[in-house]
Order: structure tokens, then C-alpha cells, then sequence
């Protein structure tokens, strides 16, 4: 595929994005863990899930974090759920919230930062859990942000990830088996990242590790798995194939606690 004419003009650049869902923000930040998390990520963006509020509701520490422009969505009706923010160094020139479909943008699920010569979508997909019309929603959103971010990519080249709540391949979770009729591991659902890897979007992580095994963004907290390491990678961070020259390295951060997910990055540079 040929490089976008932009593109070109962001190998002057270097850039570290992280992903985290935090399952909480105030409960990350009453932790005190969301600043020594910040310093030792290092990120140049940092694109939040599960924030589980609305911003007049968080501390101004959260609000207004030195160095960073901050924005955030929240889900419109129930409160205390859901949510993305994304934190900034850079000014973006537009900020949007949501795909423009009204039943997928209600949960506050989406922050899209538009720079000069990149796009960054911060994403946090529904869980298929809770029934078949969970699953089906799951699957609608699915493909509704698919359109939306491969029309993105048309305009600029794209970064786009965070909790998408579905392993890949069986290397992305600890217990393949036991799990291929759970949501999360749907073939369904699979299939969807299969889609995503046909069009030429860039699992970073996979990338530069493709066997390694072990690597994992989530563990379930009621039965203590992350102490025996029995997770799911479900946490993305997928680059528009015009941004391949400038992929420098991804990176899972399992030792970073104050959520059931660890942050995941990826970095470009020239």
C-alpha cells in the first residue's frame, strides 16, 4: 500500500502511546498510582478505558494534569460506567467523541485526537457478556467502527487502540480450551480481528513479538490470576500499514498495578 503523503512528514517525530484501561480512574488516582504510572510510561498520549466518570466529577489532579491537554467522554445515562479520556502533550487540532451512530455513542466509548500528520483513536469495545443482545451490540459496534476508522485512514495515517475485549489467537490467553465458548474468544469475535488484520492494520504488540507467549493485559481479580499469570490479551494498540517505516517498538507493562489491565504501548519514531 502506498504511503500517505503526511506520513512522510511525521518521521520527524517520536512518539510514545500507551493504553490503559484503569477500571476506575479515581480509584487509580486515590491509589496513588495514576502519576507514578504516568512518569514511568513516559507517554506522549495516554488513551484512558473505563474511566467510570464524568470529568466534574474528578479531582482536579485528574482534570488538569500538568503537561497534558485532557479530554473525556462518559456514558450519557448511567453513571459510574464506562468512559475514555485521552491525555495529551500535543494540542490536537479537533477533538471528536464517538462514530456518529447514536446507539454505539451513548456509552462514552470513544475519543478520537486528530494531530497535523497522525490520527489517535482511543476505543474501549463493549463485553459480548450479559446475554445474545450484548453479543450482537458487541458485534454491531464491531463493524461500525471498522467503517469509521478505515474512512479515517483514508485522510491520515492512524493509530487506534485499547480494550477491545477479545483475544486474537490462542497465544493471547492462558487457557485457550476452557475458554473458546466464552465471550472474548468467540470465533465470532476472532473473526472480527481477522477482518481487522486482512485490511492491513498492524497488531504492534505482534509485531515485534510474534511468539511470545506469556503476554497478557488482563486478569480476572476475584481469583487472583495476574499473582499466577493466567490472562487474556485484549488490549491493542493497531497502526495504519503506512506507518510501518516508523514502528520503533510495543511493549506490555505487567508491573504496573491499580487496575485489572496493565498498560500497553507502542512507539514510533524516525
Amino acid at each position: 500500500m502506498p504511503l500517505h503523503y503526511n506520513s512522510l512528514l511525521l518521521y520527524s517525530l517520536h512518539m510514545r502511546i500507551t493504553s490503559w484501561n484503569v477500571n476506575g480512574i479515581r480509584a487509580v488516582e486515590r491509589k496513588e498510582l495514576f502519576y507514578p504510572a504516568l512518569m514511568e510510561l513516559r507517554a506522549d498520549v495516554l488513551m484512558i478505558q473505563e474511566t467510570k466518570a464524568r470529568q466534574e466529577q474528578l479531582p482536579d489532579t485528574l482534570r488538569n494534569v500538568p503537561s497534558y491537554h485532557a479530554y473525556f467522554d462518559h456514558h450519557k445515562e448511567k453513571g459510574g460506567y464506562s468512559g475514555t479520556a485521552i491525555y495529551t502533550k500535543e494540542e490536537p487540532k479537533e477533538v471528536t467523541y464517538g462514530m456518529g451512530v447514536e446507539q454505539f455513542d451513548c456509552e462514552g466509548r470513544m475519543v478520537t485526537a486528530f494531530y497535523d500528520n497522525l490520527t489517535i483513536c482511543n476505543i474501549y469495545f463493549p463485553n459480548g457478556g450479559q446475554g445474545p443482545e450484548r453479543l450482537k451490540y458487541k458485534l454491531e459496534f464491531y463493524e461500525a467502527f471498522l467503517e469509521y476508522i478505515e474512512a479515517l485512514r483514508e485522510k491520515n495515517p492512524v493509530i487506534w487502540g485499547g480494550d477491545v475485549n477479545t483475544a486474537h489467537q490462542e497465544i493471547d490467553l492462558a487457557r485457550p480450551r476452557e475458554n473458546q465458548d466464552n465471550t472474548g474468544f468467540l470465533p465470532e469475535e476472532r473473526a472480527w480481528l481477522d477482518e481487522v488484520a486482512a485490511l492491513g492494520w498492524i497488531d504492534t504488540f505482534r509485531h515485534f513479538h510474534p511468539s511470545k507467549a506469556g503476554a497478557y493485559s488482563y486478569w480476572d481479580m476475584k481469583t487472583r490470576a495476574r499473582d499466577r499469570n493466567v490472562g487474556w490479551r485484549i488490549d491493542y494498540l493497531f497502526a495504519s500499514p503506512d506507518l510501518l517505516p516508523t514502528l520503533n517498538t510495543a511493549t506490555i507493562h505487567p508491573n504496573l498495578m491499580g487496575s485489572d489491565h496493565c498498560p500497553v504501548s507502542a512507539e514510533i519514531r524516525t
